[in-house]
């Protein structure tokens, strides 16, 4: 089956596509630049990169740019995967989900007023396990974006290793946060992954924080061989 991945650039989007690329032809990638910071559907942080995400996975991106309004955003989304039946003749959507029935829904409804099969490889699934998930299959991500109490400024720009999940698991028991990320707790962005064909290296960045909120910028970056 032919599919496009809504692409985030974070580590559920790309590796709900490594999941779904065992038994399916990806063929391009949607991804929402939104102005909305605080969007309810769309990652933000740092999303202009996935253009050299794409390059890394030598995959064709859609770009839609929304305002990120609530529930109005949902039509520029539906606009960008109309685009990619048109262009790739998609026959189905990928998604990233795991917990969020918010946007699990209606990335749902969405699929089926297209007539077209909504993948969720990682729906339901235990969120610890999906970060060892990243490990057992050699991903490297870092955390982008913190949102919520506790996380303090060390967690920008921290890559998502071992030692990082034991302390997530640590704070889920404590704070009942969601290890993850899926109460908007932090954000993500993939560097290197299986399916790379270079791997990326930033080369220069910025911390912004205040107030357990923060992300940390990517300034610049390079494709480099693995």
């Amino acid at each position: 089956m032919k599919l496009a991945v809504l692409f985030s650039g974070g580590k559920d989007s790309i590796l709900a596509l490594y999941k779904a690329k065992m038994e399916n032809e990806i063929v391009c990638l949607i991804s929402i630049f939104s102005e909305n910071k605080e969007s309810y559907m769309f990652h933000t942080p740092n999303i202009s990169l996935v253009k050299k995400q794409s390059k890394a996975l030598g995959l064709p991106i859609l770009i839609q740019k929304t305002k990120g309004e609530k529930e109005k955003e949902l039509a520029d989304l539906e606009k960008a995967i109309q685009t990619a039946v048109k262009k790739y003749k998609i026959e189905g959507v990928v998604t990233g989900a795991v917990a969020s029935n918010y946007q699990y829904s209606r990335i749902k409804n969405i699929s089926e007023k297209l007539n077209l099969k909504c993948i969720n490889p990682l729906w339901q699934k235990d969120q610890i396990d999906v970060l060892k998930d990243l490990l057992k299959n050699n991903f490297k991500a870092i955390i982008v974006g913190v949102f919520a109490y506790p996380f303090g400024k060390e967690w920008l720009g921290r890559e998502i290793d071992e030692k990082a999940i034991k302390e997530l698991a640590e704070l889920q028991k404590k704070f009942r946060i969601n290890p993850a990320g899926e109460g908007g707790e932090i954000e993500t962005f993939v560097l290197d992954m299986p399916m790379f064909k270079k791997k990326l290296k930033v080369i220069n960045s910025q911390i912004k924080y205040e107030n357990y909120t923060g992300v940390f910028e990517i300034k610049k970056m390079k494709l480099e061989k693995k």
